[in-house]
């Protein structure tokens, strides 16, 4: 069985049949998915609000209960039971419907966006943000409702699929984050003809750039994406030809050119109209789309080669909002892609205990181009900033075993439609004791030994993190996205001569993203960095749903994982002071506020501390 589709070829930029869609869309409105995702949202926004302490709240017995202030300006309140997890003192609402209370009438509550003006305002958010945050997970609403129909619908078991088919199928989403699929920019044909969860095919847009505009990047290991060979590797003799042509016939020297792909969403709703002036002036020349199919990853902006699937990953700029921020690229990330791909390959091919024993797989970011937009009048630069990038990603095939399969990490948390957990056939196979253990030793060993052997931290959450298996019995991992996804001080750098001299971030992109940047000077800075993505996200999650599905108590799965991380601070010794510097096991850690993100503006980096279930003094308060 083949998840993905791939037969014909869609006109660039084309969208789905109008009235097709319509039926879908009208069809997964009225079904009962509808319900089932507003509720799933409501529990993640009040369950994220209650734990980042945005608003304040009373728990009586088994139930909890929020105040607000109705807009005819009487007392209301929200209802529900909830609990606080062992797993850094993380809110869970009970699966019963959250209900509001008016008065003496009592009923589901139904309304995101009535809850939100209700209760933001005692959180001190400024109106302008709640309206945009409720467009949000509105839209977050309707595209879940949409790929939980089609999920529905097709049924499919993953197992019977293909590794990639996996990216398609895992359709839950962010676990914590209440906006986990507002993608702000994709109307309904959008979602289905680009939302990951339809595995449509896609093909890109080419363009060439002239050079004057154009940034390139490349890892020391491969020829400049602008060069014959590149391109001929790329596209194929056929689609360069008719690419070269396509230049000469409008009248410009090949030579004078960079070719990159273009995500035909991004070509129809931006390029073509932010950058018409360039296209006007040859500065950029459209050239078309080719043959070869692609599907999206889970992250929307990558693109996986289903023609040819050793060919690298593309990840293309697309000007919409989803989760905490735009999905452009911006310059100074993909100039340093592989600058900070060839810094880590490095690393991991002189580390023997990385190399040999674990087998870490780094899938390197190997070339970039950005468009160059410093000729354009300031005012207008943001407009078109990090619009028209793309990275060359190595795919993951290329570096597995024959007995090899992966999936995404996200995936031992995912359940098929009738409820049952996909990694529940593993686990009756080999044992939830032995599997655990498995899977523990497989992902931590790497990422602590890249914070503690070499004063780096990854931001491995979900997304960024494939898990390897032989049978389904985890045996390493996959690691990627490292261009705005590392973190390090040099004070901290097992060899700071060797750390590459890396593009900084402009102010601007500092000014409307506080999250985006590489180094610092704060130690803890960067021990929250692997805390935030890879405990609190990826193994938090795992924490949970093994409890609630397997009956694995949450102290002893942090129980395993503290263990894994003493075995291996006893095995390398040598490392004891970057074992102070980056200590894993204090009471209190940071983590981000990806509500409060939404709620009020990125002027400061929104972290509060948390329990750490990994602190040897485990008392939960």
């Amino acid at each position: 069985m083949r998840m993905v589709k791939v037969n014909g070829k869609a006109e660039s930029g084309a969208k789905p049949d109008g009235m097709q869609s319509f039926e879908f869309y009208r069809e997964a409105m009225q079904s009962p998915h509808y319900v089932a995702v507003r509720r799933r949202i409501f529990r993640q926004l009040v369950e994220s609000m209650l734990f980042e302490g945005l608003i304040s709240y009373h728990t009586e017995g088994e139930e909890t209960r929020i105040d607000g202030v109705g807009l005819d300006g009487l007392p209301i309140a929200y209802l529900f039971g909830s609990e606080r997890r062992y797993t850094f003192g993380r809110i869970r609402l009970s699966q019963e419907p959250v209900r509001r209370r008016a008065g003496t009438s009592e009923s589901e509550a139904d309304s995101i966006a009535l809850f939100l003006l209700e209760v933001a305002a005692g959180a001190g958010a400024e109106e302008k943000k709640v309206l945009h945050f409720i467009q949000e997970l509105e839209q977050t609403l309707i595209n879940d409702t949409l790929a939980q129909y089609k999920r529905h619908k097709d049924n499919n078991d993953l197992h019977d699929l293909s590794d990639e088919d996996w990216e398609n199928g895992i359709m839950d989403g962010h676990p914590y984050h209440p906006s986990y699929k507002s993608r702000i920019g994709f109307d309904i044909a959008d979602q289905q003809q680009y939302g990951p969860e339809f595995a449509e095919s896609i093909h890109p847009v080419w363009v060439a750039v002239h050079r004057s505009r154009a940034k390139l990047s490349h890892s020391a290991l491969l020829p400049e994406p602008g060069s014959s060979n590149w391109l001929k590797e790329q596209l194929g003799e056929k689609e360069l030809k008719r690419f070269v042509n396509g230049i000469r016939d409008a009248g410009a020297n090949p030579s004078d050119y960079v070719m990159l792909p273009v995500h035909p969403w991004q070509w129809r709703t931006t390029i073509s109209s932010v950058l018409a002036a360039d296209i006007r002036s040859k500065h950029i020349l459209p050239l078309g789309s080719t043959e070869e199919a692609y599907t999206a990853q889970q992250s929307i902006r990558t693109l996986v080669n289903r023609t040819r699937p050793s060919k690298p990953y593309l990840k293309l700029s697309l000007s919409i909002l989803n989760t905490s921020t735009g999905r452009i690229l911006a310059p100074h990330t993909v100039e340093n892609a592989p600058v900070i791909s060839d810094w880590l390959k490095r690393i991991a091919a002189g580390d023997t205990y990385l190399r040999d024993e674990l087998r870490l797989i780094l899938l390197g970011e190997v070339a970039g181009i950005a468009y160059e937009n410093s000729h354009m009048l300031a005012p207008l630069q943001s407009k078109s900033y990090g619009t028209l990038s793309c990275i060359w990603r190595e795919s993951l095939p290329m570096h597995l075993d024959k007995s090899e399969t992966a999936v995404p990490f996200n995936a031992l948390c995912a359940v098929d439609p009738a409820g049952k957990p996909y990694v529940g056939p593993w686990i009756e196979r080999f044992g939830l004791e032995y599997w655990l253990n498995e899977l523990l030793k497989t992902s931590v060993n790497p990422i602590i030994h890249f914070l503690y052997a070499h004063g780096i931290a990854l931001e491995s959450h979900a997304q960024n993190m494939v898990l390897v298996l032989r049978e389904g019995l985890p045996v390493r991992i996959a690691l990627k996205d490292f261009h705005d996804g590392i973190r390090f001080a040099r004070e901290g750098l097992a060899n700071p001569e060797d750390c590459p001299d890396l593009a900084q971030t402009p102010a601007y992109h500092q000014r409307v993203n506080r999250n985006s940047f590489l180094e610092t000077s704060d130690l803890e800075a960067v021990r929250d960095f692997v805390h935030d993505a890879f405990f609190f996200i990826n193994l938090g999650e795992l924490a949970i749903f093994l409890q609630d599905h397997f009956g694995m108590e949450e102290r002893m799965f942090w129980s395993k994982v503290r263990g894994v991380i003493e075995q291996y601070q006893q095995r390398f010794p040598e490392h004891r002071e970057r074992f102070r510097q980056f200590s894993l096991f204090e009471p209190l850690i940071g983590v981000e506020q990806l509500t409060a993100r939404r709620l009020f503006p990125d002027t400061e980096l929104r972290m509060h501390q948390v329990f750490n279930p990994l602190s040897h003094d485990d008392k939960l308060d």
